[in-house]
């Protein structure tokens, strides 16, 4: 059992000193979200933005120092930024709003050797998106492709749970692999911190933890990879549709009107961004009473096939409101893994099915111009 704690790392932590301050990183509260399990130590340097470049051998000095420790067996440090300019654009809260990243060419940027990047988005919480992009994620698996995951949501990463895996990744040379679980690779910040821990951390520092995850991860050679996107248009999901040239969007909703208007809201966004959209999915789209049968539309039906036709995008299916999709993915053994056969996996398989007809045909639009008048 390793005897290296929080104390201790942040003791030989204390002897690296920031070069223009002229006090150590912990001094400085730069330290922020560490974690130590099984000898395993992860943490961020948070930096002013305009200092990134600067700060880097600061960072590599305090891996070094850490990895030294006793009981160390790996290190992942990353460098997170804000900015806290004066001459900052403001946000309608008077806070200074994170600059959008300038856009890139090109997925090998951040993801050498992935031939394509899918996200799986919501125009708000609760409709079941992350539990559709893991099971989306291993009905392409079943289907011939080489997959791995995203967890983008860094404020409520729900990955490690869903997967049934929370061991930290490993390390090698100066990137981080990521975890393998039932033949697809994933990576979450839910590895590196427990999982009650509360992730208060600014916009600027978001985008810079997922570009990491992307660009500091040996993803291999992958025909996908699927990104679970947090609920709704901010910061993470424009830095993933400027940083990185997705092959197309997938747009989680449930039947009811509510969850429509913010699924449309998604699409406008994927339509400025120039991010084309592979379709609609509907989920908890009916209800069947396991005692008599009966269907029940508790949340309404057919609203999201209905919304893309009008919308002219592709409608990709409906997954059914059933106990055992929620008890399988808070097990940690999807649907689609514990019981592949079942008419409820189907539903998936038939979904991924769709996604890769139109990834390979095209056959995807770029979001419509949702017109307020």
């Amino acid at each position: 059992m390793s005897l290296l704690t929080k104390e201790i790392v942040l003791e030989a932590l204390g002897n690296i000193m920031d070069p223009d301050q002229g006090k150590s990183v912990v001094e400085l509260d730069m330290v922020k979200g560490l974690v130590v399990k099984d000898g395993k130590v992860a943490f961020a340097l948070e930096v002013d933005a305009a200092r990134g470049q600067q700060m880097e051998p600061v960072r590599k000095a305090c891996e070094a120092a850490v990895k030294a420790l006793p009981d160390c067996s790996s290190v992942t440090a990353v460098l997170t930024a804000h900015s806290n300019s004066a001459d900052a654009p403001q946000g309608g809260n008077g806070q200074a709003a994170p600059q959008a990243p300038a856009a890139v060419s090109g997925v090998d940027v951040f993801a050498p050797g992935v031939k394509q990047i899918i996200a799986v988005a919501s125009g708000k919480g609760g409709v079941g998106k992350s539990t559709l992009a893991v099971n989306l994620a291993y009905a392409l698996h079943a289907q011939g492709k080489r997959v791995g995951i995203l967890d983008a949501d860094i404020y409520g990463p729900s990955l490690p749970r869903m997967l049934g895996s929370d061991k930290l990744p490993e390390v090698t040379g100066s990137k981080m692999n990521p975890v393998a679980v039932n033949g697809i690779v994933a990576m979450s910040i839910g590895y590196l911190v427990e999982e009650d821990t509360a992730m208060i951390w600014r916009g600027p520092m978001v985008m810079s933890a997922l570009e990491q995850m992307l660009r500091d991860v040996n993803w291999g050679e992958l025909d996908i990879l699927v990104v679970d996107m947090p609920p709704g248009t901010g910061d993470a999901q424009l830095t993933m549709a400027q940083r990185v040239q997705l092959a197309g969007a997938v747009v989680v909703s449930t039947p009811q009107d509510i969850a429509l208007i913010d699924a449309r809201k998604g699409l406008n966004m994927f339509q400025k961004v120039d991010v084309p959209v592979l379709g609609f999915v509907e989920n908890m789209s009916y209800y069947i009473c396991p005692s008599c049968g009966e269907r029940a539309e508790i949340f309404g039906h057919g609203g999201a096939e209905t919304e893309a036709k009008n919308l002219g995008i592709n409608f990709l299916g409906g997954v059914p409101l059933d106990i055992r999709i929620r008890e399988t993915s808070d097990s940690g053994n999807p649907i689609t893994v514990s019981d592949p056969e079942s008419p409820l996996a189907q539903a998936y398989m038939d979904i991924a099915s769709k996604v890769i007809q139109g990834l390979e045909s095209g056959d995807r639009k770029a979001a419509p111009k949702i017109s307020m008048s």
